[in-house]
């Protein structure tokens, strides 16, 4: 998309982060997948706030812009989140990738994904690995096979499925 902007984000874009959540939860919530965040704004629960300020205050944190206005983000890291069995090779980890339901069909998502990918090819990294939530009708995971990537391993934390997924970029 050429109207869309992808630009380092920093720790001012906490309450866009937050409306994100709040706007994905309300979503999830009418289509009966509250497993996967919950059923409270994200906003209205202090640990979720301060849990997505650190987020915003991510090196690896990356706003996409359409038209200007704020539509998705994105965090890569060189380090997997602790609850994801580890590889041994470096790679590049999507640690977040989320959209404003408002862009829902601009290709925001892919976009952004897009981004990770050219940014591993940059550094030289070879796999790009990201976790979802596996449980409900599966289209998150469907969402990311029909990005490129194939699924690993499956994990649980607590009654939360998540299946870690790849995908090879060198």
């Amino acid at each position: 998309m050429d109207n869309t902007v992808i630009r380092s984000g920093d720790s001012g874009d906490a309450d866009t982060l937050l409306r994100f959540f709040d706007e994905a939860v309300e979503w999830l919530v009418a289509r009966g997948s509250s497993k996967q965040w919950g059923t409270e704004p994200w906003s209205r629960v202090p640990k979720r706030v301060e849990r997505v300020k650190g987020m915003a205050a991510d090196p690896g944190l990356r706003i996409a812009l359409v038209d200007g206005e704020p539509a998705g983000a994105l965090i890569v890291s060189e380090e997997h989140d602790p609850h994801v069995p580890a590889v041994e090779e470096r790679e590049l980890y999507i640690r977040l990738l989320i959209t404003s339901r408002r862009f829902t069909g601009h290709g925001v998502g892919a976009r952004l994904v897009e981004y990770a990918l050219d940014e591993a090819r940059r550094r030289g990294i070879d796999l790009v690995r990201v976790d979802c939530w596996a449980g409900g009708d599966g289209d998150l995971q469907r969402y990311y096979e029909g990005q490129g990537f194939k699924p690993t391993v499956r994990f649980h934390v607590d009654d939360w499925v998540g299946q870690v997924l790849e995908q090879r970029v060198g």
